[in-house]
């Protein structure tokens, strides 16, 4: 089985996301995890639009890179470009791919209600679902560019 870490700068919300929608859709296949370099808590707007999704992350915690040090990872994949320019140095094995998704916040902070901020989440959701359904074959592809 792939062992694939989603990394973001918080691990809050759209590494979380992935790590839910891959263990939900791809689990058979992948072993999914997520982490941030700055870790700041789940979010619960995500944990809101997931379950909407019917899908459970409100079991996640954010955590620490570091925290994972331990596990051999095929694939590390960067979800913020933050993240990006600030990945820790990865064993030489582990292929590195970014995929880049707006941050939810960010997004939701000039709503001027709350259904609009979900609807923030929702788009950020769909769009990793969609990531996500591509797997593993699109990990591959991204290596032949």
């Amino acid at each position: 089985m792939l062992k694939i870490l989603f990394l973001c700068t918080g691990n809050s919300c759209r590494s979380q996301m992935a790590e839910g929608w891959t263990r939900h859709l791809k689990g058979d296949q992948i072993e999914a995890y997520s982490a941030g370099i700055e870790p700041q808590g789940l979010d619960e707007r995500a944990v809101r639009v997931m379950a909407e999704a019917g899908v459970d992350i409100s079991g996640q915690r954010s955590k620490h890179v570091e925290e994972l040090r331990a596990v051999e990872f095929d694939y590390v994949v960067t979800v913020c470009d933050h993240a990006q320019e600030h990945c820790p140095v990865f064993p030489a094995k582990v292929k590195h791919l970014h995929v880049s998704f707006e941050d939810p916040p960010r997004l939701a902070a000039d709503a001027t209600n709350e259904e609009d901020r979900l609807a923030a989440y929702r788009r950020v959701r769909d769009q990793i679902r969609a990531m996500v359904e591509r797997l593993p074959d699109a990990l591959r592809e991204a290596e032949t560019c």
